[in-house]
């Protein structure tokens, strides 16, 4: 077996800075995506709503739970056009990557909500809030703040599953490290590199989760 050659990757260190702007513009802005449509679904599944709009929203979450994330990143990007609808890889990407974590944090969501005291709701009665008022102003803040960890987690899940945009015309760390791969065929130093990367990544979200989970804490006191 030969000895790992490190030094074989320095003259594509200039391509990593624009690789890694790539997978961590699609990592946050799918997990903004995805916070957005979890809040607004989670929060509508929580509540007795029209039997019709409770039937779409079950859908969508059953879809995308129930599927995979590479297919449903190949229907994004190459099934869309045929309906009219050309969209950009890192654009296909993040619309994706924003469904499918959005599906799962919903129902974190919802669990949230469900978890707040029902007291909680009788007291907004008798301060004279009104529903939406409630709901933003009382039963939401105090939801997020016990989906906090989940919420990390599915920020952790997005980077890391950046790795499957891979597939699509888009230089992102994971397409990088095939293309220098196929030009040195050292895979070992390419992967154990890009395994080091992600885990940096992964990991610095932990210590946002820890801060966060104190903020919280303190809010709440």
């Amino acid at each position: 077996m030969n000895s790992l050659d490190f030094s074989i990757l320095v003259p594509y260190a200039s391509l990593l800075p624009a690789a890694l702007k790539i997978t961590i513009q699609i990592g946050v802005a799918g997990f903004i995506l995805a916070t957005f449509i979890s809040v607004i679904v989670g929060c509508c599944r929580s509540r007795k709503m029209p039997k019709i709009i409770e039937i779409i929203l079950a859908i969508y979450v059953e879809i995308f739970r129930g599927t995979p994330l590479l297919v449903q990143l190949f229907f994004v990007y190459y099934g869309m056009p045929s309906l009219g609808f050309k969209i950009p890889p890192i654009a296909a990407a993040v619309i994706t990557m924003g469904l499918n974590s959005g599906s799962y944090l919903s129902e974190n969501v919802r669990a949230s909500i469900m978890a707040v005291d029902k007291g909680q709701y009788e007291a907004a009665h008798m301060l004279g809030y009104n529903s939406f008022q409630t709901n933003i102003h009382i039963i939401l803040p105090q939801a997020m703040r016990i989906a906090i960890p989940s919420f990390m987690n599915g920020f952790s899940s997005i980077i890391k599953e950046t790795s499957i945009v891979s597939v699509l015309p888009v230089i992102e760390l994971t397409k990088l490290g095939n293309q220098v791969y196929a030009r040195t065929y050292h895979q070992f130093e390419i992967y154990i590199l890009l395994g080091v990367i992600y885990f940096v990544l992964t990991f610095s979200l932990t210590f946002l989760a820890k801060w966060l989970e104190r903020r919280a804490s303190v809010w709440k006191q």
